[in-house]
């Protein structure tokens, strides 16, 4: 029971917020005791309507809180298997690299040859000697660029050039699609065509500059076929390479202009002496390297290879 300790209380109107004084003293007791009693009861309503208040309040207050940790676990989960799905692809990648595939070996030097188990041009062996082996090659698709050194193995040149098709093969096309690696990077020697010029005389002699010029070429994931997106670098040309028979040799180490003169002069006395092949008139040698530079020099697989044909043709 609520017990009054004045003669006059005030309270607070509920609905117009104005403190009003009532003297207790001229009601009766009963009518005293339920002035005082509803007075507590509506000062017990305000009490909880606040605590309500206070409570929706950190209701929400914790559900923004809630939201926030929720968006940044939901990011973090796909950042998380963003990363795996990274991973799972650079192992995949690096296992190429690492559990490489090897040719059929025709010596000893080729047994310690391994090459990356990425996509290739198809072709078949037809023979093979202790020193060659004749391929038939399936036509393919190659993305091509004039290389700007002086020789065909210079460092400048073929950084430049390897640079340029990769940027292409990554994405650097005309719907920005990135495209599988393949092997080897193709360079081959192509004589560039002078301008013609009318006669004149005298007739002046002099020694001329040798005229021929070096392209490189990767091969182009098969799956596109003649559907290869095009190149934004006006210097990038799609060609599609034929089939043909070309005599091959293969020798391990790092490439130079002086090797590959070298290797060619070798294939081509060797062919002399078979009696099926020959090599055509006027072909220029190709070189196809199938390794990252990070391979070790007795482990990389390079070849040289000349266009051939049938002696009974």
């Amino acid at each position: 029971m609520m017990i009054a300790t004045a003669s006059s209380l005030s309270l607070l109107s509920s609905s117009s917020h104005h403190k009003f004084s009532v003297d207790l003293c001229s009601y009766p007791k009963p009518y005293r005791r339920c002035s005082i009693f509803c007075s507590g009861v509506r000062t017990a309503r305000v009490m909880d309507m606040d605590r309500a208040t206070r409570r929706r309040r950190q209701s929400r207050h914790l559900s923004a809180t809630e939201a926030r940790v929720s968006l940044v676990l939901a990011l973090a989960s796909q950042a998380s298997s963003a990363s795996q799905r990274l991973l799972a692809d650079l192992a995949v990648e690096t296992a190429k690299y690492v559990f490489p595939k090897r040719f059929n070996s025709s010596n000893l030097e080729e047994a310690f040859m391994s090459v990356p188990d990425l996509e290739t041009m198809n072709f078949r062996v037809l023979s093979r000697t202790d020193k060659y082996e004749i391929r038939q090659v399936e036509p393919y698709y190659v993305a091509e660029t004039t290389m700007p050194g002086e020789t065909g193995f210079d460092f400048y040149g073929a950084s430049r050039s390897f640079n340029v098709l990769a940027e292409y093969l990554f994405g650097k096309n005309t719907v920005n699609e990135q495209m599988e690696m393949t092997t080897p990077v193709v360079t081959r020697k192509v004589q560039s065509v002078g301008e013609k010029m009318e006669m004149t005389t005298p007739v002046i002699t002099s020694k001329a500059k040798d005229q021929s010029q070096w392209r490189m070429s990767f091969v182009m994931p098969s799956k596109y076929g003649s559907n290869l997106p095009f190149p934004k670098d006006p210097s990038v040309k799609i060609q599609e390479v034929p089939g043909k028979v070309v005599a091959v040799v293969a020798f391990s180490g790092y490439v130079n202009d002086e090797e590959v003169e070298r290797r060619e002069q070798e294939l081509r006395r060797a062919l002399q002496y078979d009696n099926k092949f020959r090599a055509r008139d006027g072909v220029s040698v190709e070189v196809a390297q199938y390794n990252p530079p990070f391979t070790l020099p007795f482990t990389r697989r390079n070849e040289v290879s000349l266009e051939v044909e049938s002696k009974e043709d």
